[in-house]
Formats: structure tokens, sequence, C-alpha cells
């Protein structure tokens, strides 16, 4: 699947909901009949495509419509967040055909996390029934920073012990698998464009609300990951001046007032919550969190006050890319998304109506991811798709 106008042939096919015929492919890819025709046999006899029927436009004989076949190739995604860590199987449609959640193991020693990791994927392949032969590979959304060159993660600030692990290679051992590793929110935004099906660039950020909070960058259709890989940090951008000391030295940073645990401490002193949370334990901060998203939606003042708050704080770090990049959409995911679904929807908009500089013929839109909690699990497993059957220029590039 490494020749390019194959990858053509085949991402035009995987985007088309009903298939197409060699001679709609031909006007699309622009490639000669004889090219289409040898690259069509290619992808019949390797099962990446099936013939689903015929088509009768005007004269002439009916055309045979390729369509996908998407039990062909299936590939795996794992979302490593600090309190749970997610799994998928894709098939070459990107449809979920299997779905598994496991606690993230409050331990330091990394292998014993990649080894349930390891194991959890196997599982999973089994009770779904999917040939290991026909698994291109698995793909890993962690928390940054990444070194992706060396498929390493470079000591993200809530997992414990996870100082430079080569996430990558140690992965692939467990599993058997090649493995691709992503940033978490690079992954998320991954999942957008090739959900999407769309053929029209697209323009957005994504917001991924989990243990941590990040933003996936996307323009002109491509996710934006900068020189080490690692674009989206928004940690530092402030939203609060009056707000809690940083460490980096500011006041009322993303990284001390918006996370699930700045919210709990929030929650704490204004006596919304007793005390007695453990927060270096992330699924202790998740149960509280959860608790206190359900408290405001039941109607607590105080609990709303507190994540009204926080849809405020984050419609200020998004109005500053917003407003950099000129995007006129916003996408909200990840873990948390759906308890705050409700109070984010009604309060960025707004904000977002007043910090936003560019005279946009609309107001900037607002959603809610259709991946659910599992975007990060499904981008991780697009990156996979991503690298082996989509259309790459640097593909034509001659080696030296």
């Amino acid at each position: 699947m490494g020749d390019f106008n194959q990858t053509v042939v085949l991402d035009a096919i995987r985007r088309s909901p009903t298939g197409l015929s060699r001679v709609e492919l031909a006007t699309i890819s622009g490639l000669s009949a004889q090219t289409l025709s040898n690259i069509a046999r290619r992808l019949l006899e390797q099962e990446l495509v099936i013939e689903s029927g015929k088509v009768q436009n005007g004269r002439g004989k009916p055309r045979t419509v390729l369509a996908l076949n998407p039990s062909a190739r299936f590939a795996v995604g794992v979302h490593l967040d600090p309190a749970v860590i997610t799994f998928v199987i894709l098939d070459l449609s990107g449809r979920v055909v299997a779905h598994s959640t496991r606690r993230t193991p409050l331990t330091p020693d990394a292998d014993v996390v990649i080894q349930e990791m390891g194991d959890a994927v196997a599982a999973l392949l089994a009770e779904a029934g999917v040939d290991p032969e026909r698994v291109l590979g698995v793909g890993v959304a962690s928390p940054g920073p990444i070194d992706p060159v060396r498929g390493i993660v470079v000591d993200p600030p809530y997992l414990l012990g996870w100082d430079r692990v080569p996430l990558r290679e140690s992965l692939s051992a467990a599993t058997g698998f090649p493995v691709v590793l992503e940033k978490d929110v690079a992954a998320t935004a991954v999942a957008e464009i090739w959900g999407s099906h769309s053929d029209s660039p697209e323009n957005f950020i994504f917001v991924y609300l989990g243990t941590g909070v990040g933003m996936g960058l996307v323009y002109s259709g491509a996710v934006l990951r900068g020189t080490s890989q690692n674009a989206g940090e928004v940690g530092h951008i402030v939203v609060d001046p009056t707000g809690p000391d940083c460490f980096c030295g500011l006041r009322g940073c993303v990284a001390v007032t918006c996370m699930p645990r700045n919210l709990v401490e929030e929650a704490i002193r204004a006596g919304v919550h007793p005390e007695g949370v453990n927060r270096a334990d992330p699924g202790a901060v998740e149960a509280a969190f959860l608790r206190l998203c359900a408290e405001a939606r039941g109607g607590d003042a105080a609990a709303g006050a507190i994540i009204d708050r926080s849809a405020r704080r984050i419609a200020k770090a998004v109005s500053v890319l917003t407003n950099a990049l000129d995007v006129d959409r916003v996408i909200f995911g990840g873990p948390y998304w759906p308890a705050l679904s409700e109070a984010y929807l009604d309060l960025v908009p707004r904000a977002l109506r007043g910090l936003t500089v560019a005279p946009h013929t609309a107001d900037i839109r607002v959603e809610g991811t259709a991946f659910g909690t599992d975007v990060g699990a499904v981008g991780a497993a697009c990156t996979v798709f991503d690298k082996a059957i989509s259309p790459d220029t640097r593909r034509l590039l001659l080696e030296h």
C-alpha cells in the first residue's frame, strides 16, 4: 500500500459512502484508464475493495462500482490518560468495532502499565474475533511532551515515573504490532479529520478535556504539530490574572485554574466538597470532579459557579488561538467532555462572541465531538491508517 497512486484511489473510495466507478475514479485522480485498471486489480486482489454492483449513467455499458471492504484491515487505538486507558479497534472505514477501558494503574513503574496495555489489546482483539494478520498496527495517544523521533514519552506532568519512557518500542514488544506514537491532542484532531469524510480543507481547534487540558490545531485539513510535534500546549495561557501563582512565574494560567484537579481544589476551598481527596491519585480526583459536575447540573449554585467560571476561562484560552489562526470552528472532546458539555455549550459561544477580533460573518461554531470519550483512542488508530493508506506527497521524493 506504499504506492502513491494506489493510496489516492483507495482514499477516494474510502471517502465515498456508496463507492465509485473506475470512470469516476479516473476523473477524480487524473490517472489514465490503464493505470486505474491496474490499481483497481491490485486493490481487489488485496481485498481492500470489493465490486459492489453496477450503475447506469447514460448510454453504454453499466459501470462497476468499487467500494471499500471495511473488514480487510484493522487498526488498534490506545489512549493513555493518567486516570483511564481507552482501547478501540477500528475497521478500514473508521468504524469502532470494539471498545474497552481500564483504570490506569497507580504505579510509577511504566513497564507495568505498558504490559497491562499489551494484555488489554490482546484481550480486545480476541473478544472482537479480529484476525491479528489483518491488523496494520497500534496507535497510542499519550500526554505530552513526546519525542516522536525516538518514540519516547518525556515526563508528562500527571504520569509519575514516566520520564523518557520508550513507549513506542515497549508497546510494540508487548503487542507484537508496529506502533505509532502520537500526542493526545494531535490524535483527537486526526480523529475529527478522518471522521469528517470531507474533501474540503478544514480549519478548527480541538479542545481536549481530560486529566490535563490541551488543544489540537488543524489548518487547511492538516494537523499542526510544530517543530517537535508537541504543539497544543496551552497550560501557560493566562486566563485569570487574579488567579493562583503558577510554577512558570505567571498568575492564573490554564495549568493552575482549569484542570480537574484545580476545580476540585476550588470546590474544597468553597466548602462544596469536604477535605480528604487524594489529589495525587488521578482516579480519586476524577471521582471528585465528576461529583462536582453532577452537583452543578443538579442545580447546586456553588458547584455551578465553579464550572461556569471554568468555561469562561477555557473560552479565553480558546480565543487566543481562534484570533491568532482566524478559525471559525471549535470542537470539544475528551474523557470529561460529557460531564461539562451542558455548561460549556451554553457559555463558551457567548464568551467567544465578545473575545473574537476577526469580523466573521457568523459566530464561531462550538460543538462536541461525534466520537464521545473514545476520541483520543479513535484518533490514535486513525494515525495508523493515515500512515498506511492516506496519500502522502513525501512518498514521491527520491531517496538519496
